[in-house]
């Protein structure tokens, strides 16, 4: 007889990394040791697409996988040219260049308003959202000061961000994550070495 073992309880993606690119990656992360994926389905990747701002959730008709394919395939681009950019070395950015075919600028001039330049109007809401997002990544590849990407200090956490603080200090992924942990740790061990 075996123990049937229950599935392990995935969190929510955390949008905590400063950058859309950032939190992109981070929806791949440790969870009791192993790195896992977040987001499991179409209609999942269309409400993290939602949760970072990048357009109204997009409607998932039959739930196939296209669109959570496609996430995965950006975030794949995403994390190879990163983690070149991060080692000062060349990658192929052609993954990433396929996303922003869809960039095409369009100026829309709707009646009683102002004219806009709009870059993601080509193609279907999901298209318009993966090439929104492929822009960010492109924006932070080509002009992010890379001192400023960073992986989270604790060792056991994959979760990557964009220091944006004042003095450029972040340690941690969050402070109420990791930091907290690395601060519970510490005094832990101070009040051990008091004790011996």
């Amino acid at each position: 007889m075996t123990d049937d073992v229950p599935p392990l309880e995935l969190p929510a993606p955390l949008l905590l990394a400063d950058h859309p690119a950032l939190d992109l990656l981070n929806t791949r992360m440790m969870v009791d040791g192993q790195r896992q994926d977040l987001l499991g389905t179409d209609a999942e990747a269309a409400a993290w697409l939602q949760q970072i701002g990048f357009g109204p959730a997009i409607d998932v008709e039959g739930d196939d996988g296209h669109l959570l394919a496609r996430l995965r395939t950006l975030r794949d681009s995403v994390e190879g040219l990163l983690a070149a950019r991060r080692e000062n070395r060349p990658a192929d950015p052609a993954a990433l260049n396929a996303f922003l075919l869809a960039a095409v600028p369009q100026l829309v001039w709707e009646e009683g308003g102002a004219p806009v330049l709009d870059r993601f109007r080509q193609g279907d809401a999901a298209s318009q959202c993966l090439s929104r997002l492929a822009y960010a990544a492109a924006e932070l590849l080509a002009e992010g000061d890379f001192n400023l990407v960073r992986k989270c200090e604790n060792a056991e956490c994959s979760l990557m961000f964009y220091d944006r603080t004042k003095a450029h200090k972040r340690r941690w992924c969050s402070m109420a994550l990791c930091g907290n942990r690395h601060k519970v740790a510490e005094f832990r061990k101070r009040r051990q070495g008091v004790a011996d």
